[in-house]
């Protein structure tokens, strides 16, 4: 006889009043004997690779490109999607507009909420336009009533708003517990498999920025989308973080405003609408995320201390990147700013990871420090610790999509490759430091 704990599945070969691996409170419960030594196993059934076939995967558009652009072109017939975010960033938003678009092209579509009332929901669905009768509304936790009900309605989405407050009755624990979250994840999967419904389950992140926990349910879905921004500005940013059915890391640019999120097909042109460079510590960085080029403001302020300790403020950025700018800028190219307060921003609210963001900052940094504009610039490189500038992923695709957008001054690695960080601010129009 074995018990195992029905938070964390730690096993016991004695029962317990409590885990002794996570602390829970909870006794541990009596676990299925594993199957006695000569009994018949099952044996998998085994193909040949080329038997199975290389045929393309059906899909079905959502409606809304940008989201049918991370999706890889549409919902694929038994697939299971997980959309993550903060709260209040615009999850329930985007999918009851997803939820209207198949309504409205004639489709059928189930929305589960266990966080909000029917009426709630349909009052936000009326302030977005989206009163279709395809879109079915329930209020219901019991992710055993929610999977009957999307079993005899068969609509082409199911949508559980959210994973975290939906439970299954016969598992101990609260909702949104380790246990339940993966419980109920693992029924709803069975029954998108079993039936060829997709399923889109909303989850909402955990302190340390995880989706219903650290990893839980990432790896149990087909498909993680995350959607990002700052929810005091307008701008939302829908990341593919994983597709079992495509290419990952695509990226879909949206404009909450009061009837909803609205689709930026051309998202550089919108985020540098109304910028001409012509103030000191600006510049432009041609990111590639995913791989979908955007062109997107860095601005930098330094100015004298104000303090006894100088201040160092970063929004949109890694702050230990923009502290390793400095400390390069101090070592090799005599541009001392120790002593003075130092500002970086990304204009916008959008959060940058590219690693090809060290020279506009550096760039921007040494242009407000000097005081001097720049005009019409871009830059891109990643700067190492010896105050090389180095080569970053499509460089001519960043060179392209600068140019488009009509900006004068391109500055990257000399070829393509490795540079110098004071040959690269000298080619921006910065003289070096007296």
């Amino acid at each position: 006889m074995r018990y195992r704990c029905d938070t964390c599945g730690h096993g016991s070969p004695k029962w317990m009043g409590f885990c002794p691996a996570c602390g829970s409170p909870a006794a541990l419960a009596e676990a299925p004997e594993a199957p006695a030594r000569g009994t018949p196993v099952r044996v998998a059934r085994v193909v040949p690779l080329p038997a199975v076939g290389g045929d393309a995967v059906p899909r079905r558009p959502v409606g809304i490109d940008e989201v049918d652009r991370v999706l890889g072109g549409g919902l694929v017939p038994g697939a299971t999607l997980l959309v993550g975010g903060e709260p209040g960033v615009g999850k329930s938003t985007l999918l009851l507009q997803v939820a209207g678009a198949l309504a409205g092209a004639g489709g059928t579509v189930l929305l589960a909420t266990a966080e909000e009332s029917t009426a709630q929901v349909a009052l936000r669905a009326g302030r977005l336009g989206l009163a279709h009768p395809g879109v079915l509304l329930a209020a219901e936790s019991d992710v055993d009533a929610i999977v009957a009900a999307a079993d005899r309605l068969r609509p082409d989405l199911v949508v559980v708003d959210s994973v975290q407050t939906v439970a299954a009755a016969e598992v101990d624990g609260t909702p949104g517990g380790v246990a339940q979250v993966r419980e109920a994840a693992a029924r709803l999967v069975h029954f998108a498999k079993q039936s060829g419904v997709p399923v889109a389950l909303v989850g909402h992140v955990t302190k340390d920025g995880s989706i219903a926990g650290p990893r839980l349910l990432e790896h149990a879905v087909d498909v993680v989308l995350y959607l990002e921004g700052d929810v005091e500005r307008g701008l939302r940013l829908l990341r593919g973080l994983k597709n079992r059915f495509g290419a990952t890391h695509q990226v879909g640019l949206f404009e909450m405003g009061d009837s909803g999120l609205r689709e930026v097909p051309d998202p550089s042109g919108f985020l540098m609408a109304g910028w001409d460079g012509e103030a000191p510590g600006s510049v432009v960085f041609p990111s590639v995320d995913g791989r979908r080029p955007l062109l997107v403001e860095v601005q930098a302020l330094v100015s004298p201390v104000v303090s006894a300790q100088p201040r160092r403020s970063v929004r949109g950025l890694e702050v230990a990147r923009v502290h390793q700018v400095l400390a390069v800028l101090d070592r090799h190219a005599d541009f001392h700013l120790a002593d003075r307060d130092v500002y970086v921003s990304v204009v916008g609210g959008l959060q940058v990871r590219d690693p090809g963001v060290d020279l506009p900052v550096a760039v921007a940094l040494v242009s407000s420090f000097l005081n001097r504009p720049l005009g019409p610039t871009a830059a891109w490189g990643e700067v190492g610790l010896t105050g090389e500038v180095r080569a970053v992923a499509y460089g001519d695709r960043r060179a392209a999509e600068a140019a488009r957008l009509g900006v004068a001054v391109a500055v990257g690695p000399a070829g393509n490759g490795e540079d110098r960080i004071r040959r690269a601010l000298c080619r921006a129009g910065l003289p070096p430091a007296s």
